[in-house]
């Protein structure tokens, strides 16, 4: 993520990713993301003075996601009318399983700022797997979340296929990806 000694993250937000698995496709809501997110602002996220309240409600629909918390994320996400708010919508209904919801808040940020830095940083999980026409359609022209979407679909439930471990990599890589953007743009660093 960030250097220890420019990391605007609170210790808080270090131990709610640390205790968080992330390791499902498709997952539904959890109560265990209770516990370590009930109560939490977007105040005490960062040690450094909040430049974008908007990216820092952002980050925090992103915590309860990584928990596993989708009504809470889905509630703070549809909050944020912007495409880092559809960003978190998409991939919140990915992961509870309503994948056509997902493609259609995936178009709505269809021209993010993370896409072409998560098409860079997929390369290295793709690449060194055997070819597979559904790995390369999900990343020709740049990272395409609606193959996601079909990948995620096709291997949920299905954690023995060779594509599966890839496929929550990249789920996780996507997460950090779109996370590391939030906390970029709440701390301005």
């Amino acid at each position: 993520m960030h250097d220890p000694g420019t990391d605007p993250l609170s210790p808080l937000v270090h131990r709610i990713i640390q205790e968080g698995t992330y390791d499902q496709l498709v997952t539904g809501s959890s109560s265990a993301a209770r516990p370590a997110l009930d109560g939490v602002s977007a105040e005490q996220l960062l040690t450094v003075p909040i430049r974008s309240p908007l990216h820092a409600h952002a980050m925090l629909a992103g915590l309860w996601l990584w928990r596993d918390g989708l009504e809470q994320s889905h509630t703070i996400s549809q909050g944020i009318d912007d495409p880092t708010g559809s960003f978190w919508h998409a991939i919140l209904h990915r992961r509870e399983g309503d994948f056509g919801n997902s493609k259609y808040w995936y178009a709505r940020c269809a021209d993010h700022p993370i896409l072409a830095t998560l098409s860079a940083r997929a390369a290295d999980i793709i690449n060194p797997l055997p070819a597979d026409k559904s790995l390369l359609k999900l990343n020709l022209n740049g990272w395409n979340p609606a193959v996601f979407v079909d990948m995620a679909q096709r291997l949920d439930n299905q954690p023995a296929d060779p594509l599966f471990a890839a496929a929550v990599a990249l789920q996780q890589l996507e997460w950090r990806t779109l996370f590391d953007f939030c906390v970029r743009q709440a701390s301005g660093r």
